[in-house]
């Protein structure tokens, strides 16, 4: 498919109601036409992998369009530079899970934008570097406990930053990384500790939310702890 295309094809599947849930959920439409995600993901498969024709969709600027080149990209043809560029215009927590979760994470540079990132001025560009901590820690499972261990002291210097995206997402990868091993579970737990005293509001809720969950009899149990 041509990129017009496309966009033609996100067009006729708008919906009033779509978008204004998108805005409910805190996410921008002023781009947005109120596109639902399984169509998206439809849309997608039918298309299959295209460099160049994410790179296009990219360049529109809607939401949907910028969605479904996160989908269609090949993570081996994407470069750092592309990366830092698309990250620079996130502007809502989806776009930035949406482009970590099925793409970024997928690239050889995953683990240096995921430390990179998290020095970011911008609330999004941040968040991408803990949502990639978050996404590897699910989807790593061949990963080594000391790879994850790294990403600890970072999300502790992290924790006082008091915006909204960002707090949830230190306290997301501190929580993802927390559950995949009864060593890790530990040293996450000695984080939380660390940045609940701190005692700032955001490290306070970081801690206090994280702990809840990696205390957890289900999570325990998990661990066979």
């Amino acid at each position: 498919m041509r990129a017009s295309e496309v966009l033609q094809a996100l067009r006729s599947l708008a919906s009033g109601d779509v978008r204004a849930s998108m805005k409910r959920f805190g996410i921008k439409v002023d781009n947005a036409h109120g596109v639902t995600t399984p169509a998206l993901k439809a849309l997608a498969r039918k298309i299959g992998r295209d460099h160049q024709l994410a790179a296009e969709l990219w360049d529109s600027g809607t939401f949907e369009a910028r969605a479904v080149a996160a989908l269609i990209d090949e993570p081996d043809k994407v470069t750092r530079a592309q990366m830092d560029r698309w990250t620079r215009a996130f502007d809502s927590w989806a776009i930035c899970d949406g482009c970590c979760c099925y793409l970024f994470r997928k690239t050889p540079f995953a683990w240096d934008k995921a430390v990179e990132w998290t020095t970011k001025p911008g609330e999004f560009a941040k968040r991408a570097g803990f949502a990639l901590m978050a996404y590897l820690a699910i989807h790593e499972k061949k990963a080594s406990d000391e790879s994850f261990a790294a990403f600890l002291p970072i999300i502790q210097r992290e924790a006082d930053d008091d915006r909204l995206y960002v707090r949830k997402a230190v306290n997301w990868a501190l929580r993802q990384i927390g559950k995949r091993s009864a060593r890790l579970n530990a040293l996450a737990i000695q984080t939380a500790e660390a940045i609940r005293a701190r005692d700032t509001r955001s490290a306070r809720w970081i801690a206090a939310d994280a702990l809840r969950e990696l205390r957890s009899a289900r999570v325990q149990a998990k661990l066979g702890q």
